[in-house]
């Protein structure tokens, strides 16, 4: 595995892992992770004869992190990846995203097809822009007080995520489809939130080396610059207003857990993804798995995103 520090412009440094040679695929991780999260994909993606390259987003790890909150919107996390692959002299790259980084890699084919040719999205679904952002339509249903996302823009947030070694692995479990349905944790319920300690101190499908990794990496940089996004999610619909309604034309893939809590905001419907996405040459949903599809079951993961890169040849 390669590592460097490379500079994407606009005061922005991003750590980069690099493992493989051949055509680049581009690893986005979401909230709370880092680079590592993909090293299974890398390797299986490499072993298949690709380049794989994984960075930690802005805000993480040995990433740069702007202290203005609304500095992590998909224009600016955009920008980090459009500079990123001038910085690396490549013209066309395959973008492969999760939660917040499936965000950022949908944003990033939607504004700049004629970089990210191909996108391969993982539990965070695509919609075109519409007239209001989703957190406006919560708040107006009365659920500011039981939404998850709301507390995560909070003064205190970063104080109750800074015990990594209880919250990180913490959100691994509850997250994931390893808990009894009564005790996963629900975006609206308040008393299952996800930050609560794990009855066990590694999942079961997590690798225990990695997750310490990320641990450590949490007690080194704090929380901040991750919870920073869900700040900037309000400010990144009001700058994208010319994007209404615009959709993704490239080749495109979905991947979702069954068991994903985030299902309870917007149950994903391939037919309502077409509208959107009018390439997109997958949509699977994956039984008896919560938040971390790639993680969780990775070998079927791994089967579908490699049939799909196989696809664009």
């Amino acid at each position: 595995m390669k590592h460097s520090q490379v500079d994407v412009g606009g005061g922005i440094e991003l750590h980069v892992a690099e493992l493989g040679e051949g055509k680049p695929v581009l690893f986005c991780h979401g909230f709370p992770d880092t680079w590592l999260g993909w090293r299974r994909q890398m390797e299986a993606v490499a072993a298949a004869g690709y380049r794989a390259i994984a960075i930690d987003m802005r805000g993480y790890g040995r990433s740069s992190a702007p202290s203005d909150p609304h500095a992590y919107t998909t224009l600016h996390t955009t920008g980090d990846l459009v500079g990123l692959l001038d910085a690396l002299g490549l013209a066309t790259i395959t973008i492969v995203g999760h939660d917040f980084g499936a965000a950022a890699a949908w944003g990033a084919a939607m504004m700049r097809p004629d970089r990210f040719t191909a996108v391969f999205g993982v539990s965070v679904a695509f919609a075109p822009r519409g007239e209001q952002h989703f957190l406006q339509s919560l708040e107006a249903a009365g659920k500011r007080d039981s939404f998850y996302m709301f507390d995560e823009m909070k003064p205190d947030a970063a104080e109750r995520w800074q015990d990594a070694a209880v919250t990180f692995p913490g959100f691994l479990y509850w997250s994931s489809g390893s808990p009894a349905a009564a005790d996963r944790w629900d975006p609206f319920d308040t008393t299952r939130e996800r930050t609560r300690k794990a009855p066990v101190a590694v999942p079961e499908w997590a690798d225990a080396h990695d997750v310490a990794e990320q641990i450590a990496d949490f007690q080194r940089t704090g929380f901040q610059g991750g919870l920073n996004y869900y700040s900037s999610l309000q400010p990144g619909f009001d700058l994208t207003a010319a994007f209404k309604g615009v959709p993704i034309h490239q080749p495109s893939f979905f991947i979702y857990g069954e068991l994903d809590g985030l299902n309870a905001v917007r149950e994903p419907s391939e037919a309502e993804l077409r509208k959107g996405l009018p390439g997109l040459r997958g949509f699977v949903a994956m039984p008896d798995v919560g938040h971390w599809p790639n993680r969780e079951s990775t070998e079927q993961f791994n089967r579908e995103l490699l049939g799909f890169l196989d696809s664009l040849e």
